[in-house]
């Protein structure tokens, strides 16, 4: 029953076109952000500790654009329902798929570390892309509301990509590659790790920051090859996704790929630093 409701709600919303969209995107972001002051607090937390030599003014101004780029993900998230092949490629322009290509050429699978940058459920349209001889998929954390865990997978879905459930990577992977296919898997490793295993720690933005490193441990054992994926805005509603090789740190330390990825992450972030979900508690932890 709730599935039903949701998706018909969705299908409806989704109906009405981008610039009708936008414009909801805006009231629901002064709702958001002025009325209910969803995760103000964080957000104020994140970007003092992220950009200590801001003044307070630039930092208010980067929390007002965050919250507008939060919004419009939202209806962009939802018009996944009904938007079609050709206008989701004229939105997102994508370079470096040679990278992929050059990859898949010689044997290889394909490890894509990406952050929620930009419009990561965007991101699903590389499917469109990957050549059919590859598995295009990306990794993802169950939601709890089950009804809406399946309308969320259909949407991420739209661009037939298949999506993993985070405890069965490492199982289904392998099951593509003993099937003789290699893979094409986006692995978004910007959380903040929540179990109690062993953490690993580097600097991010400044600070000692504990990260994930799933995909290089899977990708590694796999053989995959590493690029790094970013998903920049360059007007609403409208993306370049670069593709880039991800070489490792040389500096002999652990989890060299995870740090060359965060690295990376952080000069995309500080170059449009509105782009990024300031909104997750990501230095909930200390090292201590």
């Amino acid at each position: 029953m709730k599935y039903k409701f949701y998706r018909t709600l969705l299908n409806t919303f989704a109906l009405l076109p981008l610039w009708m969209l936008y414009g909801i995107s805006d009231i629901v972001c002064f709702i958001l952000h002025k009325v209910i002051q969803y995760r103000v607090k964080v957000v104020r937390k994140n970007l003092a500790m992220a950009f200590p030599e801001k003044t307070e003014k630039e930092r208010i101004k980067i929390e007002r654009r965050f919250y507008r780029h939060l919004c419009d993900i939202f209806i962009e998230t939802a018009k996944l329902a009904h938007i079609s092949n050709k206008e989701i490629e004229k939105r997102v322009q994508i370079a470096g798929m040679e990278h992929i290509d050059d990859a898949l050429d010689n044997g290889k699978s394909v490890v894509v570390m990406l952050g929620h940058f930009g419009n990561w459920e965007w991101v699903t349209s590389i499917a469109l892309k990957i050549r059919p001889d590859a598995v295009s998929c990306e990794i993802y954390h169950p939601l709890r509301d089950k009804d809406f865990d399946r309308v969320m997978l259909e949407l991420r879905s739209r661009f037939e990509s298949e999506n993993i459930p985070m405890a069965r990577t490492l199982r289904r992977l392998l099951e593509i590659t003993r099937d003789g296919k290699k893979f094409v898997c986006g692995f978004i490793s910007d959380q903040r790790p929540l179990t109690p295993v062993k953490k690993y720690w580097t600097d991010f933005m400044g600070k000692d920051t504990a990260y994930l490193n799933g995909g290089e441990v899977i990708g590694t054992k796999m053989g995959a090859e590493f690029v790094y994926l970013e998903m920049m805005p360059v007007k609403r509603g409208h993306y370049v996704m670069t593709i880039s090789p991800l070489t490792p740190l040389p500096d002999g330390g652990e989890n060299p790929y995870s740090r060359a990825y965060l690295s990376r992450l952080e000069d995309s972030i500080r170059r449009n630093p509105s782009a990024w979900l300031w909104s997750h508690n990501r230095w909930k932890h200390s090292r201590c």
